[in-house]
Order: C-alpha cells, then sequence, then structure tokens
C-alpha cells in the first residue's frame, strides 16, 4: 500500500535565541517524513520536538532511526488495508513513540484527503472554523525586548495574545518581568505564563497569587509533570486558569486530568497526544469535562503546525487560541506558498490534504548532513 517512507532532519536557525526553561533554541531541528502511496499520492507529517532530549523522550535521531527501523518496514508489509486498520495495526507492533506516530498519521491522513479530494479537516470530522487565533511567545528573558517585540506585533496586527516562558530564575524576577510587560501592554492584551513544569508547589502558590493580582490571564504547567496532586490543589486555590500542559500526553491523561479537576484548560498537542485523531479526542473529553482548550505547539515548521490547525479548527470551542506560530520563528521558508497568518490569526487552508506544497529543493538545501 505504501511504497517509500522517508524521514528528513531539517536544520534552520531562529529569528532569535528562544528561552525556556528547559533549552534556549537558536535552531530548530524539523523533522519530516514523506510517504509515497502504491497509488501515486505523496503526504506529509512532521515530528519535531523541542530540545533535543531536554523536553520529552523522543529525539529529532530517535524518530529518524525508529521510523526507518521499524515504522517503514511495517507499513510496507501491510495489503489491503484502509487508515483506520494501517493505524490499529501501528499501534499494536509498536509502543510509545507518540511524535513519530503523528507524523506518520499526519501523512496517511495526507494522503487519505487527497484520494477523496477533501481537507484533512473534514476526515477529523469538520471544520467549524476556516481559522485559528494565534498568539506569539515572547522569549527573549529581556523586559524591555519584550515589550518592544509585542508592540510591533500589535502595531502590525498579527498577534495580540502573548505567552512569557518563565521558571529559569527566582520566582520573584520572574513576577517582576511577567508584570511589568503586563503594565506596559496594558488591559486589553492577554499575557500567559508558562513555567515548564519547573516550581515547586509552595513556589507555585507564591508565583500564581502575584500573578494573578496583577492581571495574568493563565499559567500553565507549574509543577512538574506527575504531580498532580498539586495541579489539583492550584486548580482548586486560584481564580486564574490553570493549563495542563507536558501532564497532557494523549486521551488517558486527559480522562485522568479531568477525572481529578487537575487543570481548568488543557493545551492539545497532535504530536504530545500521538496523532490528529487522538488530539480530537483529547478535545472531546475536555468538552465533556468542561474544560477549556488552547491548541499548543512542539514549535513544528509548516506541516505540523497546518496539520494542528485542521485539528484545531474542529474543536466546539477554543477559549484560549492557540499557539501555532512556530514557522514565524523561523529564518527559513520549506513551503513554495507561506502559510497565511493575517488579521491576528492563522487561515487553514481548503484545498485537498493538507492544503501546502513543500519546496523539495529548499528542504534538500537545508537537510542536515
Amino acid at each position: 500500500m505504501y511504497k517509500s517512507i522517508e524521514t528528513i532532519l531539517v536544520e534552520i536557525p531562529t529569528i532569535r535565541p528562544h528561552k525556556m526553561a528547559v533549552a534556549t533554541m537558536q535552531t530548530q531541528t524539523l523533522v519530516l517524513v514523506k510517504v509515497v502511496s502504491e497509488d501515486g499520492f505523496i503526504g506529509w507529517g512532521e515530528a519535531t520536538t523541542i530540545g533535543g532530549l531536554g523536553y520529552a523522550e523522543e529525539s529529532p535521531e530517535s524518530v529518524k532511526t525508529n521510523i526507518e527501523t521499524y515504522f517503514a518496514p511495517l507499513l510496507k508489509s501491510l495489503k489491503g488495508l484502509n487508515v483506520a486498520q494501517t493505524l490499529k495495526a501501528i499501534q499494536k507492533n509498536i509502543n510509545g513513540n507518540r511524535f513519530a506516530k503523528c507524523a506518520i498519521q499526519t501523512a496517511l491522513l495526507d494522503i487519505q484527503a487527497q484520494r477523496l479530494s477533501i481537507p484533512v479537516s473534514e476526515l477529523l470530522g469538520g471544520r467549524l472554523r476556516d481559522s485559528v487565533p494565534v498568539l506569539w511567545v515572547l522569549a527573549s528573558g529581556d523586559t524591555e525586548k519584550d515589550i518592544a517585540e509585542a508592540q510591533k506585533m500589535i502595531a502590525a496586527k498579527r498577534h495580540n495574545i502573548f505567552k512569557l516562558k518563565i521558571g529559569s530564575r527566582a520566582v520573584e524576577a520572574d513576577v517582576e518581568h511577567v508584570l511589568a510587560i503586563k503594565k506596559a501592554l496594558g488591559e486589553d492584551v492577554s499575557i500567559r505564563v508558562d513555567v515548564n513544569r519547573t516550581w515547586s508547589e509552595l513556589n507555585a502558590i507564591k508565583g500564581i497569587q502575584a500573578l494573578q493580582d496583577g492581571g495574568v490571564d493563565l499559567i500553565e504547567q507549574p509543577c512538574a509533570i506527575d504531580n498532580i496532586d498539586a495541579m489539583q490543589r492550584l486548580t482548586r486555590r486560584f481564580d486564574i486558569a490553570i493549563m495542563a500542559d507536558e501532564s497532557l500526553i494523549g486521551p488517558s491523561s486527559a480522562y485522568q486530568l479531568a477525572k481529578r479537576n487537575a487543570a481548568s484548560v488543557f493545551a492539545v498537542k497532535v504530536a504530545q497526544s500521538g496523532g490528529l485523531i487522538e488530539g480530537c479526542e483529547v478535545g472531546k473529553i475536555a468538552k465533556l469535562a468542561g474544560i477549556d482548550l488552547y491548541g499548543g505547539t512542539m514549535l513544528e515548521g509548516p506541516i505540523g503546525t497546518i496539520a494542528s490547525a485542521h485539528a484545531f479548527s474542529t474543536f466546539d470551542s477554543l477559549a484560549y487560541g492557540t499557539e501555532l506560530f512556530g514557522p514565524l520563528l523561523l529564518t527559513e521558508e520549506i513551503l513554495k506558498t507561506p502559510l497565511q497568518y493575517q488579521n491576528f490569526e492563522l487561515a487553514v487552508p481548503k484545498t485537498v490534504g493538507l492544503g501546502i506544497a513543500l519546496d523539495e529543493d529548499k528542504i534538500d538545501n537545508l537537510r542536515r548532513q
């Protein structure tokens, strides 16, 4: 059914250092997957992660090795199965590897949507919106630089919601940095923070109280991934939205977090969830539990970003918008026509498949040697 499966590592510098608690990025390694079907369709997927193994259990190198060693031979051996049956065979034969599974699933859905002459969003239940709101992450670590960057984005009508990466400094220093930016940008601009799981519960109580009092709208993953008890206590204690991110690794964890009332918002990441279908399942669990949704990112390039947008376009509500700004952080374009960002939103293509055309010459030039 599938003739070839190729995994390509692409190195692209970022427009500025992107400082997080777990890593500082100056280059992003995109993991691109190209699948060619026996009936001549080409599907693309992406399995990009952050900071090598600094963020999660998969790295660009492990994704490439595992797809070449395990996924590709399995896909080539499967005959006469539809996409759902193929994905089930992958789940049965390969454990873990959520990012790699997401890339393969995206490519298979891209092929199937092309085959049926529909956008990928229609395979996922049908879009409810043609664009999704996109925030910008301020992550230089320098207060004045971040303020200037935000003001420029607002003036260009590109972003009017901002998230700050904190957690690498003392709580007091981080709070001072965030509230100075909030004060400079004013009441009409939404400010959120991402602690990247670095605070103890005591530090979280201190930091969240000060940020809530200062008009910040949301706190992302304040505590360690497995400290669900602390997430539950913080969610119940504060009026500010507490969002689960790294704790949320697919539908089963979404169910456990919802059952425990351990978050008021879910950051849905298709790669963390193990695929677009599973990301949509996380969205359904949140809807049933009355939990708000936010479309997250692994700082993917345009393939993973637009795949995510197709999934998020099907959500009933996206109360906290999305973070699909990854391609805007990169200095090089790998699409023949760039993704369309305008009026603070990202347009979801209405053409077949993912609705993008890759510039394969450009990809070859950027390949990791």
